[in-house]
């Protein structure tokens, strides 16, 4: 079938089950805006800013587990993309990111708009492809699907020069793709496997450390059947929060620098760390050398490069979780039938009178809202309700971690390894696109909020609607808590304020709904009308600017070494986990 390359593109995506995209017209992208204009199955969100477009593509792709597309044109277009791809490579997010490039004769003579995109983003992306000739546009994207959701998920990159675009081809969809370069591993290492099996039912104080790999991996089940098969505690990453109930009997909090001491505590002193999608990562383990330094470790991961890159594996099983997971169990149950290991039910009752002799404290606000406090309502009130948080990044992050409760995988869906403030409402507008059906709230922080909240507009407009719960303490919080703790109470620069913006009434200027709340007994209703009115909206909570985040362990710090909350006679225990 003849057409033009831009009519291709979208046949492609058409071919990929693609149900929505999101982007940003321009110059060099125009005629695949053309495509669009004459009609696809595609459903196109219009973000405001080409960054808001990537992190909605992230969004989409969290919440529904498929692969995420972002679009945008040459130039300015293709650089403020360059945000949302380091996230996604940080993260492991499949995505596509489609940018428009000036005319192949014009390549390499700085003309307007021109940026070798390819070669900004070699570091941060799975592969790139400069598409020469238009003939190559079926098999490119073919190929592109494939290498984001294959192996460790990630972003990759297609830049399409104009001219390619309105070149005409005689187009067929691949059925296959052929990459004889790319052999992402099928299967985990049987004798591995049976191996990891033996060291779990003989540890005594084992964990299973979980990250976001199990997530990407679909894996969850298998995850559940894992722990429960051998009585096993779990501790999930910021990023594999979700990956496990978080009500379960056997789930244990979250490690690392705003994790509680009992998680902590349970990874340092195991016997046997098994990683199941996880990395090792700087803000869980803190001074690497003196993380769990009694532990054996077993690290599954679909990733071969992050075997041994920061603690040495004693089991090294590479391959995709879910079958590994499986087969782990299935051996488990098997060496258990033998007679041999049992369940550390001891180890257990040790953790749960951790939890119990270590619970998350702070101080009750009398003239203040605490941030705190909002978490807790905010789960009251989302509790029983298929609900999916965002959040930014800051001190509103580690307490939305630590509060909201998150029963279902695709449920929590943050920046980990990038920390990308501005992340939370666009990612929100992306999982509401992904997940109609859901309640989505974003977690967002006064600093986060301005960076993106244009993207309140594309909420509107597009009949996305989202709540953004606003963490408003008038500071950059968390940079605001390390320069009272480590910089002699030196403040530089981090002072917002309350008022400016008023929150409320910019709401109401994008076409949303704004709430204004300051004080405790007011959090329900507006909560309850913002929840109601499904509409997006946006609730001010001016929460006290003086509140920190504990525990925390100082950058550089062993993962034992943690500040915690200075208890007083009125300090408030939240509630058990």
């Amino acid at each position: 079938m003849k057409m033009l390359g831009s009519d291709a593109v979208l046949r492609s995506l058409e071919a990929e089950g693609v149900d929505v995209v999101f982007g940003l017209p321009g110059g060099a992208i125009l005629p695949t805006y053309d495509a669009f204009a004459r009609g696809t199955t595609v459903r196109h969100v219009l973000a405001r800013h080409e960054q808001g477009a990537g992190h909605m593509a992230q969004g989409y792709a969290r919440a529904s587990g498929r692969v995420g597309v972002a679009i945008a044109t040459s130039g300015p277009g293709a650089t403020n993309l360059v945000t949302p791809i380091a996230d996604a490579w940080m993260d492991s997010t499949p995505l596509v990111c489609i940018t428009g490039q000036v005319r192949t004769t014009l390549i390499g003579t700085d003309a307007f708009q021109e940026c070798d995109i390819t070669g900004v983003t070699i570091p941060i992306v799975k592969h790139s492809w400069l598409v020469q000739h238009v003939a190559e546009i079926p098999n490119v994207i073919k190929a592109a699907f494939h290498i984001a959701r294959t192996g460790r998920s990630g972003p990759v990159l297609i830049d399409i020069p104009r001219d390619v675009q309105e070149a005409e081809l005689d187009f067929t969809y691949p059925a296959d793709v052929d990459l004889p370069g790319w052999r992402p591993p099928k299967r985990g290492h049987a004798k591995q496997i049976k191996e990891a099996a033996r060291r779990i039912a003989r540890a005594e104080q084992p964990v299973l450390y979980v990250g976001g790999g199990t997530l990407n991996a679909d894996a969850c089940d298998e995850l559940r059947e894992l722990a429960e098969v051998g009585g096993l505690p779990v501790v999930t990453t910021l990023m594999g929060k979700g990956a496990f109930p978080e009500t379960h009997a056997l789930h244990f909090g979250w490690p690392g620098m705003h994790g509680p001491k009992w998680s902590n505590w349970a990874m340092n002193k195991a016997d046997l760390l098994v990683a199941c999608g996880a990395r090792f990562d700087d803000r869980v383990t803190g001074k690497l050398a003196a993380f769990a330094p009694g532990a054996e470790v077993i690290h599954l991961d679909i990733d071969a490069a992050e075997i041994g890159k920061l603690r040495h594996a004693d089991v090294p099983v590479v391959g995709p979780l879910k079958d590994v997971l499986r087969d782990l169990a299935v051996e488990l149950v098997r060496l258990h039938a033998e007679g041999e290991g049992r369940r550390p039910d001891a180890w257990i009752q040790q953790i749960r009178d951790w939890r119990a002799e270590f619970p998350l404290k702070y101080a009750p606000g009398r003239e203040t809202l605490k941030p705190q406090r909002v978490m807790e309502l905010l789960q009251d009130m989302t509790a029983g309700r298929d609900v999916v948080f965002t959040t930014g990044v800051g001190q509103h992050q580690m307490w939305a971690m630590q509060y909201l409760l998150c029963e279902r995988p695709g449920s929590f869906i943050t920046s980990g390894g990038l920390g990308t403030m501005g992340y939370g409402i666009p990612a929100a507008v992306g999982a509401k696109a992904a997940r109609p059906e859901a309640t989505v709230i974003c977690v967002d922080g006064d600093g986060c909020f301005q960076m993106t909240c244009q993207e309140l507009a594309t909420a509107a407009l597009e009949q996305l609607p989202i709540v953004v719960v606003l963490i408003n303490n008038g500071y950059l919080g968390m940079v605001q808590q390390w320069q009272n703790l480590f910089f002699d109470d030196r403040l530089s620069h981090v002072h917002l304020t309350h008022q400016v913006p008023d929150y409320a009434m910019l709401a109401e200027a994008y076409g949303c709904a704004g709430f204004t709340v300051s004080a405790e007994d007011e959090v329900e209703g507006a909560l309850q009308a913002a929840l109601d009115s499904n509409r997006t909206s946006v609730i001010d909570f001016r929460v006290d600017p003086q509140e920190q985040c504990f525990p925390m362990i100082p950058a550089g710090a062993a993962a034992l070494d943690l500040i915690e909350f200075e208890e007083g006679e009125d300090a408030k225990v939240a509630r058990p986990l």
